[in-house]
């Protein structure tokens, strides 16, 4: 190896101790303790080792809640989000006055408190004695009756919270795309306007496969965080989340270690390693996906 590539990898060292201390070793470590029947953290002891702690997770009928949650949370807030936060990306940039003002307000969920936001939609949704909500109270106008988002069906709990999802990620996504928009060649849009061309076939054919990178990112990131939620179902429906029937992945694994029915370390982390698979998987799936609709200058 020679000097200069011996300085480059001294550049790199801090890094890869860092990833390997704080993300290869524990995953490895968890990886093992799926595999061990009955392990007791504070013995450090267990009295088997196989797929046992695999068959019971996914046998469990709180586990398949969870991953049912999990999933229709993913399929409906992923596109949502990142359509949504494309529409007005495209419309500010479109614009000039006040365009920092709009960015900003904005951008304001995305730096606001998580467990506020959901206090704040809860005044929103939940039926209490003296008020049906402010929600309900719009229904009303329309003669729709009254709904108990919190407490009630589970649709209109999943409805909740697929919406404050949607509320909370979409302003990172909106700064992200704006900032692409806004690094696209003017060249093109000169040239196209000379040629008279639509605004829609502008679209489609010049702004969104320059931005194709930047969206191909918020997508697989966003398949990432959604995968991962639970703050966002404990901000609207308490810690109890089995009694709620809204858990999640991520709230099975936090429930099976530190929650009411906690203690079972083996059992978390064969869940957390079949949600890793899961996102290796979607993650894998996305990448090959992108050969063919992502186009990179």
């Amino acid at each position: 190896m020679d000097k200069k590539s011996m300085k480059g990898w001294l550049y790199l060292l801090p890094a890869i101790l860092f990833l390997g201390f704080f993300l290869v070793y524990p995953l490895i470590d968890v990886f093992i303790y799926s595999f061990e029947e009955g392990y007791n953290s504070a013995s450090q002891t267990y009295y088997g080792v196989g797929l046992y702690n695999y068959a019971y997770v996914l046998r469990d009928p709180y586990f398949l809640q969870a991953v049912k949650n999990t999933f229709i949370l993913v399929i409906i807030t992923v596109p949502v989000s990142t359509g949504l936060a494309l529409l007005i990306s495209v419309g500010l940039s479109s614009i000039k006055p006040l365009r920092n003002l709009y960015q900003t307000v904005y951008f304001l969920p995305y730096v606001t408190n998580t467990l506020a936001v959901g206090l704040v939609f809860m005044i929103l949704f939940k039926q209490t004695p003296y008020t049906d909500g402010l929600v309900n109270l719009i229904l009303g106008w329309f003669g729709a009756g009254p709904v108990d988002f919190i407490d009630g069906p589970y649709w209109a709990k999943m409805f909740v919270l697929c919406f404050y999802t949607v509320w909370v990620v979409m302003p990172f996504k909106i700064l992200i795309l704006t900032s692409a928009l806004a690094s696209v060649n003017q060249s093109y849009y000169n040239a196209a306007k000379v040629d008279g061309t639509s605004r829609l076939r502008v679209f489609t054919k010049i702004s969104l496969p320059m931005i194709s990178p930047t969206v191909f990112y918020l997508i697989i990131t966003g398949f990432i965080g959604a995968f991962k939620a639970y703050s966002d179902a404990v901000a609207l429906f308490g810690a109890n989340l089995n009694a709620a029937g809204m858990n999640t992945i991520v709230g099975y694994v936090y429930d099976m270690l530190y929650g009411d029915s906690g203690g079972y370390p083996s059992f978390a982390s064969a869940a957390a390693i079949i949600l890793f698979a899961i996102v290796l998987t979607i993650t894998c799936i996305n990448l090959l996906v992108s050969r063919k609709h992502v186009h990179y200058e």
